[in-house]
């Protein structure tokens, strides 16, 4: 990797970092996780995640904890319900150490499903709805998953493995009957540092890799939340993305419970939809992606009034321009917060503070428990200014001084885990630097990622589809620069030789869009392909895309 600026010599860089030793790689178990130390315990409670209601089901019973629609629970009546869960799972024999896979859309037997998971030390993963049969195979498959919990219509992509359906508009299904069997939640000692959830990203081999995360490291965001952003009275946060993406389960729902206050499900993510549940529902705290924070400023009916009551909205999962934010306040008369965050670590680690100095470029600050780092190609830590590696790590003084941990690793990927979390630290593969205010500024993407929508795509992924078609001998994939979404998925292939090269340019496109579609979820889908005589590479062999992009926006 070419790591650009390395500035000044080390003697420069923070005491912290000095003393930070980059060169050794962990020790991996046979499940491909990090062998470690264990951290030092959360300043605060609760201790796992399987206590997370306890503060709001001892202090406020009575109070809603989660809605959806018409539907609502208060605190008294979702502990119920998850001990339902829990015991109707135990009864079905999953066993701590085991997997729970959802692919649902957002309905509140997600939020059940993994709370009782937790409370069973039980492994959660969620599926998003929008992967095909082969995708969602591959992830059953690489996480030996024993209970799939899904809709009617997508129970047959369990294959021979047990299923639960569920009917997400009255919750009707199997997963009802099984919470309303009445069998008793079995008592279970929970350890903080076992694995508790599984969050696939995409890598460069072309197939996802399972982030594995423990119960310790799900919980830092909502609490280290509650004195960053201190919990208003009878606070409502909302969450409108997937909660089967990890992160948004535990910067919604968890990181509510965290804080006490109400979790709320939004139905809508188109900017009138959204708009109208947030007044209804009087919502708080909202997490957007770039393209939907920007419909909503774009959209003429959508006035100040139906966002009043948002207090605090972060624009996170993709680089949110500035042109965005400006305008952003200019009509809602709010600030919304960037930040910048990955799956492995979980979730955001950096955000913009308005007490603090910002910039245009800026991704924020670190947030409480833990500390950037940047270094070169040599991981050695460079000072502010200097562009590297972006690396994460625990703070070193104060309350959450060696609290923070990343994930445990990928699964079944040692080599990968190793090369992540060497010298104690997690390695992003990110390029950025510190200012001289110590605000993150990201300079590059991760391994070519294209961010479209908010959506992760990577090239590796999509190439490796598009290859198993029998009239592409090459092919290229990146991202170029869209308005709305950021960033769409374009093509470039080469033809077999033969009858597909002799052919219709057009019809191997088509029928090449359509093994895509049924192949890769429809985000990933080149929205443009083009057929190309050569694909330009260097004298060593390899793709250069920079030569490819003014083709694809000409076309």
């Amino acid at each position: 990797m070419h790591l650009l600026d390395f500035g000044p010599s080390i003697e420069t860089v923070r005491e912290a970092d000095k003393e930070q030793s980059f060169d050794k790689w962990p020790a991996v178990d046979d499940r491909g996780l990090a062998i470690r130390n264990r951290p030092k315990t959360l300043p605060e409670g609760p201790a796992t995640t399987s206590a997370a209601l306890d503060a709001g089901l001892n202090h406020h019973p009575n109070r809603q904890a989660l809605v959806h629609g018409s539907t609502s629970f208060t605190y008294a009546e979702l502990d119920a319900r998850v001990d339902a869960a829990a015991g109707g799972l135990a009864a079905a024999g999953l066993q701590a150490g085991q997997v729970l896979a959802c692919s649902l859309p957002n309905c509140t037997t997600l939020v059940e499903a993994f709370l009782a998971t937790q409370r069973l030390g039980v492994i959660w993963l969620g599926i998003n709805t929008n992967l095909v049969a082969d995708e969602v195979d591959w992830v059953l498959n690489d996480a030996d998953v024993n209970l799939l919990v899904t809709t009617t219509d997508r129970a047959k992509m369990a294959g021979d493995r047990p299923a639960l359906t569920v009917n997400p508009t009255d919750r009707s299904g199997s997963w009802t009957n099984l919470m309303a069997a009445g069998h008793p939640a079995p008592s279970r000692s929970i350890d903080p540092q076992d694995p508790a959830a599984i969050a696939y990203t995409s890598g460069t081999t072309g197939r996802p890799k399972g982030a594995v995360h423990s119960q310790h490291n799900l919980l830092w965001p909502g609490i280290s939340s509650r004195h960053s952003y201190p919990p208003m009275p009878m606070e409502r946060h909302g969450t409108a993305l997937a909660l089967t993406i990890l992160n948004m389960m535990v910067l919604g729902p968890l990181w509510a419970y965290l804080r006490g206050t109400t979790a709320v499900l939004l139905e809508h993510t188109d900017a009138i939809g959204f708009a109208n549940e947030v007044r209804l529902q009087g919502i708080n705290r909202v997490t957007l992606v770039p393209t939907m924070a920007q419909d909503l400023v774009a959209h003429t009916e959508v006035d100040r009034c139906d966002l009043a009551t948002l207090t605090q909205t972060i624009i996170g999962a993709g680089h949110s321009p500035p042109t965005l934010r400006s305008d952003w306040e200019a009509k809602f008369g709010s600030r919304a917060l960037v930040g910048y965050g990955l799956t492995e670590a979980p979730s955001g680690v950096t955000r913009e503070h308005v007490d603090r100095p910002a910039r245009p470029d800026g991704a924020g600050y670190p947030l409480e428990p833990l500390r950037v780092i940047i270094v070169n190609e040599k991981d050695n830590p460079l000072p502010d200014g200097a562009t590297g590696e972006i690396c994460l790590a625990p703070v070193k003084n104060g309350p959450w001084a060696d609290v923070w941990t990343p994930m445990l690793g990928y699964l079944n990927q040692p080599k990968a885990t190793a090369a992540s979390l060497r010298g104690g630290v997690l390695h992003t593969g990110d390029l950025g630097f510190l200012d001289e205010h110590g605000q993150l500024v990201v300079r590059g993407r991760r391994t070519e990622m294209i961010l479209r929508g908010g959506a992760n795509v990577y090239p590796a992924e999509v190439e490796r589809v598009i290859l198993d078609h029998p009239g592409v001998s090459e092919v290229t994939v990146l991202g170029i620069p869209d308005e709305r979404l950021g960033e769409v998925v374009v093509a470039g292939l080469v033809a077999e030789p033969g009858a597909w090269a002799d052919g219709d340019p057009a019809a191997l496109l088509d029928d090449v869009q359509s093994y895509c579609l049924n192949h890769l979820a429809r985000y990933k889908v080149p929205a443009k392909m083009l057929v190309l005589q050569t694909i330009p590479r260097n004298a060593m062999g390899k793709v250069v895309k920079a030569e490819l992009e003014p083709t694809f926006n000409q076309t």
